[in-house]
C-alpha cells in the first residue's frame, strides 16, 4: 500500500502549535531551539505563546508552520517504521515535502522559507494586490468571473484547492469587484483572504528573483527514494535543479492541489497523512475524495495514537 506524507501551508498556523508535543518529545522540544538559534529570535515563544497578530504574519507564519511540521515528522520518523512513498506540501508546505523526503536539511529548509517569507511580504508592501477565495463554482465558471472582474488589471485563479474552493489573486480593485459579481456566477460565497499581497502571480514576481539567491546558496539533494509532488505542474521532482525552478515558479504560478492529489490517487497512493498543524489538507481531501483515508496528525493525542 503506497503512502503520502502531505504539508500545509500558510493559513495552517495557530497559537500554541507544537508546544504539547515539544512538552513530550524531547526531539521535538530540541528542533525549536535549533529553530530559534537559526533565525535569532524566539520563534518557540511565537507558535506557543503569540500573539495571533504576530504569528500571522508572512515573515513568522512561514517558518513557524515548517518548524512545527518537521518536529512532529522527526518524532515520527524515529518512533514508527512509518516512511512516505511520495510527499507533498501546499505551498510553503512544499518545504516540509522536500525536507520529509531528504532533498534539503532543517537548517536550509529553514532559511529558505524564511528568506521566503521576507521576500513576499516585501513584494506585498511594493504591490497593490489581495487574494478572494471563491466557494462553490467550478474552474470554468470562475475563469469566466475573472474575466468580468479584471477590466484592465490582473486577476486570476491561482489555488485549485478542491472541488468548489479556487482562490482568486490579483490587483485589490479586481478582487473587490470579482467578491462582489461572484453571486451572478452562482457562488456560495466570496472570502477575502487575510494574506499580504497578490501571491502566486506575477505582482510579486520580485519575491521569486529574491529567492532565487538563497535557493543558489542553499544545498539541494537530488531525489532518491522518496517522491514529491510539485504544486505547479504535478509532475515528480526528477533532479535538484528540477525543484529549485519549481520551488522559484510556485510564488508566480496557480497551485494544481486538487490535481496533485487526483494524480497520487491515480498512482496508487491509498492512505495520506497529514503532518502539521491545522486540518486544512484533510478537509479538501474530503472534497477531492471521500473514500480516501487521511490521518491528521496535528496534536499529540493523534501522534500518541499513531505511536501505539
Amino acid at each position: 500500500m503506497k503512502t503520502a506524507f502531505l504539508f500545509p501551508g500558510q493559513g495552517a498556523q495557530l497559537v500554541s502549535m507544537g508546544k504539547d508535543i515539544a512538552e513530550a518529545f524531547p526531539l521535538a522540544a530540541e528542533i525549536f531551539e535549533k529553530a530559534n538559534e537559526i533565525v535569532g529570535f524566539d520563534l518557540k515563544k511565537v507558535c506557543f505563546e503569540g500573539p495571533e497578530q504576530e504569528l500571522n504574519t508572512t515573515i513568522i507564519s512561514q517558518p513557524a508552520i515548517f518548524t512545527v511540521s518537521a518536529a512532529i515528522l522527526d518524532v515520527i520518523k524515529a518512533n514508527t517504521s512509518l516512511n512516505p512513498d511520495v510527499t507533498a506540501g501546499l505551498s510553503l508546505g512544499e518545504y516540509s515535502a522536500l525536507y520529509a523526503a531528504g532533498n534539503i536539511s532543517f537548517e536550509d529548509g529553514l532559511k529558505l522559507v524564511r528568506k521566503r517569507g521576507q521576500a513576499m511580504q516585501t513584494a506585498a508592501d511594493n504591490t497593490d494586490g489581495a487574494m478572494v477565495s471563491i466557494i462553490g463554482l467550478d474552474e470554468e465558471k470562475v475563469k469566466q468571473l475573472c474575466d468580468e472582474a479584471r477590466e484592465d488589471q490582473l486577476l486570476e485563479g491561482v489555488n485549485f484547492n478542491c472541488p468548489g474552493q479556487i482562490v482568486i489573486s490579483g490587483n485589490t480593485q479586481a478582487c473587490s469587484r470579482a467578491a462582489e459579481l461572484a453571486e451572478k456566477y452562482g457562488a456560495i460565497k466570496a472570502i477575502k483572504l487575510a494574506v499580504a499581497g497578490a501571491f502566486h502571480t506575477q505582482l510579486v514576481s520580485s519575491a521569486a528573483d529574491d529567492l532565487a539567491g538563497a535557493l543558489d546558496a542553499a544545498v539541494i539533494n537530488e531525489p532518491v527514494l522518496i517522491k514529491t509532488i510539485a504544486n505547479v505542474d504535478t509532475h515528480y521532482y526528477q533532479s535538484a535543479e528540477d525543484i529549485k525552478k519549481g520551488l522559484i515558479n510556485q510564488l508566480t504560478s496557480p497551485l494544481l492541489w486538487q490535481k496533485c492529489m487526483e494524480k497520487l490517487i491515480g498512482d496508487g497512493v491509498e492512505h495520506f497523512y497529514e503532518i502539521g498543524p491545522g486540518r486544512v489538507l484533510t478537509g479538501l481531501m474530503k472534497r477531492i475524495n471521500r473514500k480516501i483515508k487521511v490521518n491528521n496528525i496535528s496534536s499529540l493525542d493523534a501522534l500518541n495514537s499513531l505511536l501505539k
